[in-house]
């Protein structure tokens, strides 16, 4: 199966006089259209690696290759290109601007990168927005929302560029029980009918345990990586 990221050898050093290793030799291929989660406990490097892996990050040493191009090393205005062409980001804080509606917040991503993108890009936000079951909110001012419409929000966002990759950092950390199934639900929905390929950090087991890959990272090592398909 193709991979649509492969990190070789990754490396994470934080200073320069003291030094603060995070990660060590991590080796990680993602299939394309696969289902993953890394777990791991609180300052196991989980998060540094998901960053580097979606390039807001550098590693110290080691490479970073996306569908087969090494771009650890590419110029700034490159990689921010292939970062908004190729990987969306979900996170435990949403970042909605408040003001703003649902729907303007989707297509926040889009304009940023390319202006206004007219009736076509609104009706392509409003089905993302659909998709995720918020239809009947879009002009809702995000401040005026749930934290599970918020959450289901920026998943709609995410999806705006149509990312083939989407990182998730604690996706479900700040919703309680019921509304973590059911964005679970949804993540496992886009993964089957678009092939988005999803990397999940949590540390809710009962959400890894229905992914089809745990990774778990300890003290900045893989120390098991299990596949459930």
């Amino acid at each position: 199966m193709k991979h649509v990221m492969e990190l070789k050898n990754i490396n994470k050093i934080y200073g320069s006089e003291i030094k603060n290793q995070v990660l060590y030799d991590i080796n990680l291929n993602i299939e394309k259209g696969s289902f993953n989660s890394i777990i791991g406990q609180s300052g196991s490097g989980k998060t540094t690696l998901l960053n580097i892996m979606g390039t807001l990050d550098q590693p110290t040493s080691g490479e970073i290759h996306v569908n087969g191009l090494k771009i650890n090393k590419l110029p700034a205005d490159q990689l921010a290109e292939i970062r908004n062409r190729t990987i969306g980001f979900i996170f435990q804080f949403h970042y909605l601007l408040p003001e703003f509606t649902a729907l303007e917040n989707v297509l926040m991503p889009y304009e940023i990168q390319y202006g206004k993108g007219g009736k076509k890009r609104r009706s392509e936000a409003e089905e993302y927005l659909e998709l995720v079951g918020l239809k009947d909110v879009i002009n809702n001012p995000s401040s005026k929302m749930s934290g599970g419409q918020q959450q289901r929000t920026a998943i709609a966002r995410a999806l705006m560029n149509s990312p083939e990759i989407i990182l998730a950092d604690e996706p479900t950390g700040n919703l309680d029980s019921d509304s973590a199934e059911t964005l679970y639900e949804l993540l496992r929905k886009i993964n089957g009918e678009k092939g988005t390929t999803f990397v999940i950090i949590t540390h809710d087991n009962r959400i890894a345990e229905k992914t089809d890959r745990i990774i778990e990272i300890k003290d900045g090592r893989i120390v098991t990586d299990t596949n459930r398909i």
